[in-house]
C-alpha cells in the first residue's frame, strides 16, 4: 500500500509540473561558453512551448565553479533547479579536495561536446600535430602551450599527448580566458593552445592561427579537411561537456518527464543551428548512457590527476 501510494505521489507530481519557473544555473559568468548554450535552451524550451513556465538562467560564478556547485549539491530533490553541467562536473568528481561526487546529481541528457583544437601561429612551421608532437620530442620544454586552466580540458589534452608520445614535453602558460589565450598565441608570445576550437574562429578565418588537429571523435562537418588527433596517430577525446542535470533525489517521474523535454529541445531546428554555429561535436546521450559517460570522465581524470601529482581521489 505504501509503495502504491508513492508510486501515485510521484505521478501526481510529474503530472502537474512545473508550477512555477526552474532555475538553471550555470557556473559561469554571463556571456560565457556555458551561459550561451544554457540560455539557448531556455529559448528553446521557451518558443517551443515544451514547459508551462520558464527556465530561468541564474549565473552563480566564483571560486572556479564552487560555489554554483555548493549551491547545487544544498537542492538535493528539488526539481525547480537544473544545472547547466560543463566537463567541471567530472573533474570535481575526480579530486580528493572536493566532496561533489556523481551521486550528487540526476544525470538527464548529453547535447554536445564543444572540443578542443590544436591551433598553432599561423607563421610557425608546424603543419600536423605529429610536426608539434616531434618538436617536443626533439626540444623538450620549449614549446609553450597557452590555456586556461591548469587542470582543464586544454592541459588535459596537453598531458595525454605526451603520454602518446612518449618524450614530448611542453611547456604551459594560463589565462584568465580563451580568448586571452588564443590571442597569446596569434601575437606570437606562445606557440600553439588546445582550447575549445569556438575561441579560435575568428583569428583562424584572419590567418592568424591555423588549426592543426581536432579532438573530436569524427571530423566537423564545418571543417571537414580538419583531422582529429585519432587520425594523426593520437586518440585523444576531449572536451567541454554541454549537458544538463537535476539535484538527486529528484523523483523519477519528474526526471523521466524532464528527459522527454530536453530530448525535444535537441531535436528543434533551433539547437541545430545553434550547435552548427557554435561548433559542437553532436554527442546526444539520455540519462542512463550519460551518467555511463560522466563515470568513464572521473575515471580519465582521476588519471590525469596522479600522473601531474595534483589532488586525484583516491581509489577506492
Amino acid at each position: 500500500a505504501g509503495a502504491l501510494a508513492a508510486s501515485i505521489s510521484g505521478t501526481a507530481v510529474a503530472q502537474s509540473y512545473p508550477t512555477k519557473p526552474i532555475e538553471l544555473v550555470s557556473p559561469t559568468s554571463a556571456g560565457s561558453g556555458t551561459d550561451i548554450y544554457a540560455r539557448a535552451l531556455a529559448d528553446i524550451v521557451q518558443r517551443n512551448k515544451l514547459l508551462p513556465q520558464p527556465l530561468l538562467v541564474a549565473n552563480r560564478t566564483g571560486g572556479g565553479s564552487l560555489i554554483a556547485y555548493n549551491y547545487f549539491q544544498t537542492k538535493r530533490g528539488d526539481p525547480y533547479v537544473m544545472l547547466a553541467a560543463t566537463g567541471t562536473i567530472a573533474i570535481m568528481a575526480a579530486r580528493a579536495d572536493v566532496n561533489i561526487g556523481l551521486e550528487n546529481y540526476t544525470p538527464l541528457a548529453l547535447f554536445a561536446v564543444d572540443p578542443q583544437a590544436v591551433m598553432v601561429n599561423a607563421d610557425l612551421p608546424y603543419k600536423t600535430l605529429k610536426d608539434l608532437a616531434e618538436a617536443a620530442r626533439k626540444a623538450p620544454d620549449t614549446i609553450v602551450c597557452a590555456i586556461t586552466n591548469p587542470l582543464g580540458s586544454g592541459r588535459i589534452v596537453i598531458h595525454e599527448l605526451e603520454k602518446l608520445a612518449p618524450g614530448a614535453k611542453f611547456k604551459f602558460v594560463t589565462f584568465k580566458g580563451g580568448g586571452e589565450a588564443v590571442l597569446s598565441v596569434a601575437g606570437g608570445h606562445t606557440h600553439f593552445t588546445t582550447e575549445n576550437l569556438s575561441e579560435g574562429l575568428a583569428l583562424l578565418e584572419a590567418k592568424k592561427l591555423r588549426a592543426i588537429a581536432i579532438t573530436s571523435v569524427k571530423r566537423m562537418p564545418q571543417l571537414p579537411d580538419l583531422p582529429t588527433a585519432a587520425e594523426a596517430g593520437y586518440p585523444i577525446d576531449e572536451g567541454t561537456i554541454r549537458g544538463f542535470v537535476f539535484p538527486a533525489g529528484v523523483p523519477k517521474e519528474t526526471a523521466t518527464m524532464m528527459e522527454g523535454v530536453l530530448k525535444r529541445a535537441y531535436e528543434s531546428q533551433q539547437w541545430k543551428d545553434h550547435a552548427r554555429k557554435h561548433y559542437y561535436e553532436d554527442r546526444y546521450l539520455a540519462s542512463a548512457e550519460y551518467l555511463k559517460f560522466l563515470h568513464e570522465r572521473v575515471g580519465k581524470y582521476k588519471e590525469f590527476f596522479a600522473a601531474i601529482g595534483a589532488h586525484g581521489k583516491p581509489e577506492k
